[in-house]
């Protein structure tokens, strides 16, 4: 019998338009001869399915059902597409697996550490992986610019600690810029990061768990447009994204087994795409999405085709793993 996939799309976060981006390109992509597949869009003030001819349907959020036509429809598994709260940070897991129905992305404890790049980082550290100098600021601390200067130097980036897509990030370049930046991180997050700014390449490292192996992906390296891999280089455009890096093999090797490490010591599942900069030559550790892009622009899909997975092959396969666990 054919399975019924929920595509979750959306979210209550500014990503929740790249989020409903990914969503159709795995509702596109899925095999139909195994899967029927919903678009589910989780938005802030309703849950719906979006049935034929643009018409929403209710989901009844007390058990993760909908009534289409008379029929009720009930989810053998959840697609994970949502970028940000609530399917990045833990709450849509946690949900779900309290009804018991399986789902593409990590579990929820995962998802909500590494949702939060201070915490992650200090899980990461004692495993012996090299990161940027961190500063952090809880909304209401004073902000000393001197304080950060002296950790970190100039130049340096302002980010909001839980949030993605590049979104509440600025590259501090003066003294005079950093409570500015602060301000602009604090829109999105009430925790903030401050990063000592790395030389170097950078690179991306998608690695999924594809037919009950954990598999590293051919690795994109990151060239901007503008100064930082912001949200035009990312979504509108402004940069390279070279697969396979040109990087040297030893380089590659070395990162990606990096990348592997952290996926198995956090127990990952699902997919997962982790950035990272050669400083001095050594790969050093910037953030992990636990729910990357997935539209056809986005880098993991572009490493999923470099090492012969096709859309629809990436997509069934993060179904079966979930159906097994």
């Amino acid at each position: 019998m054919k399975k019924n996939v929920a595509i979750a799309m959306g979210g209550f976060s500014s990503e929740y338009r790249i989020s409903i981006n990914s969503g159709n390109v795995v509702y596109k992509n899925l095999d139909r001869s195994k899967y029927n597949p919903y678009r589910v869009h989780i938005l802030q003030k309703e849950w719906f399915v979006i049935g034929e001819n643009d018409t929403p349907y209710p989901i009844n959020r007390s058990n993760f059902t909908v009534t289409i036509d008379g029929q009720l429809i009930t989810f053998d598994c959840v697609f994970n597409t949502i970028h940000g709260t609530p399917g990045e940070n833990g709450l849509l897991q946690a949900y779900l697996e309290l009804l018991d129905i399986p789902q593409t992305s990590c579990d929820f404890y995962q998802s909500a550490l590494t949702f939060n790049k201070r915490d992650l980082i200090s899980v990461l550290k004692p495993f012996g992986i090299k990161t940027a100098e961190n500063y952090f600021v809880d909304k209401g601390d004073e902000v000393d610019p001197d304080e950060i200067i002296a950790k970190v130097g100039l130049p340096c980036f302002v980010k909001a600690n839980k949030a993605g897509s590049s979104f509440g990030i600025t590259k501090v370049k003066s003294r005079d810029q950093i409570i500015p930046a602060t301000k602009f991180a604090f829109k999105e997050d009430n925790e903030i990061i401050i990063e000592s700014f790395l030389d170097g390449t950078e690179v991306s490292v998608g690695v999924i768990t594809h037919n009950d192996e954990i598999l590293a992906l051919p690795v994109t390296e990151i060239v901007s447009e503008n100064e930082f891999f912001d949200y035009e280089a990312k979504y509108l455009g402004k940069s390279q994204e070279i697969t396979p890096a040109r990087i040297s093999e030893e380089q590659t090797k070395k990162v990606q087994e990096i990348a592997k490490l952290i996926y198995r010591k956090l127990k990952m599942k699902g997919f997962s795409r982790s950035e990272f900069i050669f400083h001095n030559n050594e790969p050093h550790f910037i953030e992990m999405n636990t729910n990357p892009g997935l539209s056809e622009a986005s880098i993991l899909p572009q490493q999923a085709q470099a090492a012969g997975i096709s859309l629809k092959e990436l997509f069934g396969s993060a179904i079966e793993t979930a159906l097994k666990a």
